[in-house]
């Protein structure tokens, strides 16, 4: 298992309380696969840096997670497809724990 955060930006539109329980249903994959959700941090409503999709601010949420490659891959992937997520990033960390 290794170490992963992952920072997803969400659709501004998107309700701000549904984010927690929305991740913990994506992220169900790493607990099946025997990985660990270690945090998930929801930011909020914050400026971005350039527009994306015409759009000036974003949800962001940070996951810290261990797991398999394979299964990071396949939830990022899952994510690309959510409409209500502009944008993801994917990050291996060194720290353990």
């Amino acid at each position: 298992m290794r170490a992963y955060e992952m920072m997803i930006i969400l659709d501004p539109s998107v309700e701000e309380r549904s984010v927690g329980s929305s991740m913990e249903k994506i992220l169900k994959q790493v607990t099946a696969a025997g990985g660990t959700v270690d945090n998930i941090d929801v930011w909020g409503k914050r400026s971005l840096a350039y527009q994306i999709n015409k759009l000036d601010e974003g949800i962001y949420v940070v996951v810290n997670v261990h797991t398999t490659p394979e299964i990071i891959q396949e939830i990022d992937r899952q994510l690309s497809l959510n409409e209500s997520v502009l944008r993801t990033k994917v990050l291996r960390t060194e720290h353990e724990g």
